[in-house]
C-alpha cells in the first residue's frame, strides 16, 4: 500500500509534487531530480507517485514489458505479434541501489552457456524491470561511475546492451529516472545531471504550525496506515482523474511561437549549455498548461518551466550555487512577450544583450583594507584579536597537476590512482571466485584446450566446463580520501599570499571533484587545530569552509599534522579500502610550545612510518627562502612543490619532473 503523506500532508514541498505530476501527465518532459536536506520526505514523495499513474499493458509472459500495440521488434523474449491481447498491470517503480553490481543493473548474460551450447541464456536486470515505469535511484550522488555510464546510455537510447565477449542482448529500456540526493554529500557528474529534465530543492518548513501538523499526521499513519489511506483516498482518486484527464488533453495543446521565442530567448539569457534545456522546458511548459485544463500556453508556463528545468543547468562547476536570477527571468519573459511577430525594431535587445540598463561598475570589492599588511609577526594572540585577520577571497583557481597515490590500490572507483577494479585495462586472468562477470577469452580456451580429446570432442565446438573459465583482472583508477591540512598562521597572513593559497586549494578541489575523491580540512593556528570539515564527497562544502576561513596567530604545525593523523586513523575504520593522500599547505614554520620543530618532525614521521602519501604545497615567497616546507616533505616521506610547480602548465614543474626522471 502506497501511502498519500507526501500528496496531502508534507507543507513546502509544492514545487516537488508539481514536478512529479508533470513527468506522471508527460514522462517525455524527463525525470526530476530532488535535491535537499535529511529528513524531507524526498524518498516517500517518489514512492507515493506510482499510485497516480495509469496502469499499463504488456504482452503476457514477457519478461521486458512489450506494449501488445506496437511489440519492440528486438525483444529477447520476442518475437511477438503485434497488435494481440494484452494484460494490464500498475506502473512499477524500480529502485536502484548505490551499491548494486553492473549485472544487476543490466542482465546477466550466462557465458558459460553461450561458449558451450550457443544459447543466449539471459536474466533480465533493472533496466528491464524499469521499461514504461519508474527506475528510482536514492542517494543518486553516490552511485559509481560505471553505474552511472550505463545509466546515460541507456536514457540516451533508450535501449540496453548487453556485451559479453562478442555475445550480446539488446532490450528497450525507456524510463522515468527519478533521483533524490543530499547536496552535503556531494554533486552529480554534469553528464547524469543534464538527463534529468527538471530539479526542486526540498527544505523543511521552519513555521512551527505546519511542522506539527506534519508530525501529527505521520504518526497518524503510522498508528493506521489502513485508516490514514483510507481517509485520503478521495483526494488522491481526484488527482489521479486530474493526470488522466491532463494526458487525454496533452496532444491538443498549442505552443505557439510566442512561447517557443520565450523558451529559446530564456535559455540563450541563462547560458546553458546545448539544446536540452530548450526541449525540455516546451514539453514542461505544454505539460502545466494541460494540468491547468487549457489548451495554449502561456508566460506563467513558460515562467514556471524555467524555474523547474533550468536551475541544474546553470552550474558551470561544483562551487556554483545552483539557482536562477528570477528578476533576469521575468525581465527576458517580458522582453519577449506579446504576438507571434518577431521583435520589429531590431534593436539587439535580447538575453544577455543591451537590452536592459546596464549595472554600475563598482569596481573591486573592498575588503576593509587599503594596502596589504605586513606579514603578522609571532607573537600575535591565538585566536581572534589584533592577530587575526578576516578572510579573504581566493585567487581563481587553475588545472593542478595529477597528485597520486604511488602502488596500486582497491578502493572505490575514481580517476586518480592507479588500482585493481572491475573496469579498465586487462592485466591478467584467475579462477572466478563466485560469478564470473568479466571472461578473460583467451585465457579460458587456453584451459580449456589441454582437455578436449578426453571430454571427447568430436565436433568443430569446444568443450568448456565451469573449471575452464577464467576471470579477468583490470587495472584502472580509484578515488581517494584527499586531506587538506592548511596553514591558517599569522605567517600566513599576508593578504596576496593567503589569496594565492586559497586559489591553489581550491583549484585541488575542483580536481578531486573531477576525480570523484572524497575530502577533508584540517586547519591550525594559534595554539591548536581544528577539523574544518570531517571527510566528506561534498567539495563545495570545503570551498564554502575555505572561503570564511580567517588566518592570524602562531603555526602549531604538529597539532596540524596530529590532527590529520587522527582524521585518517578514524576514516580508516570506515572506509579501509580507500587510500589516503595528505596535502600540507604551509611555508613550513612551526612555532608555539616547547619545542615546536622537533615536535612537528616528530608528528611528521608518523605518516612516514604508516606509509601514508603526502604531498607539501610550498607556500613561501620572497626572495629569501628558508626551505622549511621541503624539510617537512621530507620528514613526511612525501614530495614538496611551489604554488608555480603546482600548475598543470607550470614550466618550472615540468622542468623539474624531467630532473626527478633523470635522477
Amino acid at each position: 500500500m502506497t501511502t498519500p503523506f507526501p500528496f496531502t500532508a508534507v507543507v513546502g514541498q509544492d514545487d516537488l509534487r508539481l514536478a512529479l505530476l508533470l513527468n506522471a501527465v508527460s514522462p517525455s518532459v524527463g525525470g526530476v531530480l530532488v535535491r535537499g536536506e535529511k529528513g524531507t520526505a524526498k524518498s516517500t514523495a517518489v514512492r507515493a507517485l506510482t499510485s497516480l499513474l495509469p496502469k499499463v499493458a504488456v504482452v503476457p509472459g514477457c519478461r521486458f514489458s512489450c506494449d501488445p500495440a506496437s511489440p519492440d521488434p528486438g525483444c529477447p523474449d520476442g518475437p511477438h505479434e503485434g497488435g494481440g491481447g494484452g494484460t494490464s498491470r500498475p506502473a512499477r517503480m524500480v529502485e536502484l541501489p548505490v551499491g548494486a553490481s553492473e549485472d544487476r543493473l543490466v542482465g546477466a548474460l550466462d557465458i558459460e552457456r553461450a561458449l558451450a551450447e550457443g544459447v543466449k541464456a539471459f536474466e533480465p536486470g533493472l533496466l528491464a524491470a524499469a521499461h514504461r515505469g519508474i527506475l528510482y535511484v536514492d542517494e543518486v550522488n553516490l552511485l559509481h561511475d560505471h553505474l552511472v555510464d550505463l545509466l546515460l546510455d541507456a536514457a540516451a537510447m533508450g535501449a540496453s546492451y548487453v556485451e559479453r565477449e562478442g555475445v550480446s542482448v539488446r532490450h528497450a529500456a525507456r524510463f522515468l529516472l527519478v533521483g533524490t540526493m543530499n547536496p552535503e554529500e556531494g554533486e552529480l557528474r554534469p553528464q547524469l545531471l543534464d538527463r534529468f529534465g527538471l530539479t526542486v530543492e526540498v527544505a523543511a518548513s521552519r513555521e512551527p504550525d505546519q511542522r506539527v501538523e506534519v508530525v501529527r499526521r505521520r504518526l497518524a499513519y503510522d498508528d493506521d496506515p489502513a485508516g490514514f489511506a483510507a481517509r485520503w483516498a478521495d483526494e488522491e482518486a481526484a488527482v489521479r482523474q486530474r493526470v488522466v484527464a491532463a494526458r487525454e488533453l496533452l496532444p491538443s495543446v498549442r505552443l505557439g511561437d510566442a512561447a517557443l521565442r520565450q523558451i529559446a530567448a530564456t535559455c540563450a539569457a541563462f547560458e546553458v549549455d546545448g539544446m536540452r534545456a530548450d526541449i525540455v522546458m516546451a514539453r514542461t511548459a505544454t505539460a502545466l498548461a494541460a494540468w491547468a485544463g487549457r489548451t495554449d500556453v502561456l508566460a506563467e508556463d513558460v515562467r514556471q518551466a524555467a524555474l523547474l528545468a533550468l536551475p541544474h543547468r546553470r552550474r558551470r562547476n561544483p562551487f556554483d550555487a545552483p539557482g536562477l536570477d528570477e528578476d533576469k527571468l521575468d525581465q527576458t519573459l517580458e522582453e519577449f512577450a506579446g504576438d507571434d511577430d518577431p521583435d520589429p525594431d531590431g534593436d539587439g535587445g535580447g538575453p544577455g544583450g543591451g537590452g536592459g540598463q546596464p549595472e554600475p561598475d563598482e569596481g573591486p570589492a573592498d575588503d576593509g583594507a587599503g594596502a596589504a599588511p605586513p606579514e603578522a609577526g609571532e607573537g600575535e594572540p591565538a585566536l581572534g584579536g589584533a592577530g587575526e585577520q578576516s578572510p579573504v577571497r581566493a585567487a581563481e583557481p587553475f588545472r593542478t597537476k595529477v597528485l597520486s597515490v604511488p602502488g596500486i590500490g582497491e578502493g572505490a572507483a575514481g580517476r586518480r590512482s592507479r588500482a585493481r577494479t572491475e573496469h579498465g585495462r586487462t592485466t591478467g586472468a584467475r579462477r572466478p571466485e563466485g560469478a564470473l562477470t568479466k571472461l578473460h577469452l583467451a585465457a579460458t580456451v587456453r584451459a580449456a584446450a589441454p582437455h578436449q580429446r578426453a571430454r571427447g570432442r568430436s565436433g568443430r565446438g569446444l568443450v568448456v566446463r565451469r573449471d575452464d573459465l577464467r576471470q579477468a583482472t583490470r587495472e584502472g583508477r580509484e578515488g581517494n580520501l584527499v586531506l587538506f591540512v592548511v596553514d591558517a598562521s599569522g605567517s600566513m597572513a599576508a593578504r596576496q599570499r593567503m589569496s594565492a593559497v586559497k586559489g591553489a586549494v581550491l583549484s585541488l578541489l575542483l580536481d578531486a571533484y573531477q576525480r570523484r575523491d572524497k575530502v577533508g580540512l584540517v586547519t591550525f593556528r594559534g595554539s591548536a587545530a581544528e577539523v574544518a570539515l570531517p571527510p566528506t564527497s561534498s567539495v563545495d562544502a570545503a570551498a564554502a569552509r575555505l572561503e570564511s576561513l580567517p588566518t592570524g596567530g602562531r603555526t602549531p604545525l604538529a597539532a596540524g599534522l596530529l590532527k590529520a593523523h587522527d582524521v585518517l586513523r578514524v576514516e580508516r575504520l570506515r572506509d579501509p579500502a580507500r587510500r589516503a593522500l595528505v596535502v600540507v599547505v604551509t611555508d613550513g614554520r612551526a612555532t608555539g610550545g616547547p619545542e615546536p620543530v622537533a615536535l612537528a618532525a616528530r608528528a611528521a614521521r608518523l605518516f612516514a612510518a604508516e606509509g601514508i602519501a603526502s604531498v607539501v604545497v610550498d607556500c613561501e615567497s620572497g626572495p629569501v627562502r628558508l626551505g622549511l616546507a621541503g624539510q617537512l616533505a621530507g620528514e613526511l616521506g612525501g614530495t614538496a612543490v611551489t604554488l608555480d610547480e603546482l600548475r598543470a602548465d607550470s614550466i618550472a614543474g615540468l622542468v623539474k619532473d624531467v630532473q626527478r626522471r633523470a635522477a
